[in-house]
């Protein structure tokens, strides 16, 4: 493992309809804005219009590089059909060099 030489990202969502979720995953991966995409359930609890609100959602964790978070958030934002979906860029400090080559790989440009 060695310092990045590319930078590489985790970008976060969720989402609630799977028809929704579905469509967004499989645009990123078409095209090529993303290497691997992962989904988990998780249950949300939040604030919302002047409520607290609970969601059964699943989280979704998009590993691709630094470089694409602009266009992989302007398709998570045209795909999604929540006003203000989730979509948060965290940073991979460290990994393993063939993993992060494969995300270069994957992912276009």
């Amino acid at each position: 493992m060695n310092a990045l030489p590319e930078s590489y990202v985790v970008v976060m969502t969720t989402f609630a309809d799977d028809s929704i979720g579905k469509r967004i995953i499989e645009s990123l991966l078409e095209k090529k804005l993303a290497a691997c995409i992962q989904v988990l359930p998780i249950q949300s609890y939040y604030h919302w219009q002047g409520k607290i609100i609970s969601d059964a959602e699943k989280q979704v964790m998009i590993k691709t590089k630094k470089s694409l978070y602009k266009e992989v958030e302007a398709e998570i934002c045209l795909l999604h059909d929540y006003d203000v979906p989730e979509v948060i860029q965290l940073p991979i400090e460290i990994g393993l060099d063939a993993y992060l080559g494969w995300i270069s790989e994957s992912c276009g440009q």
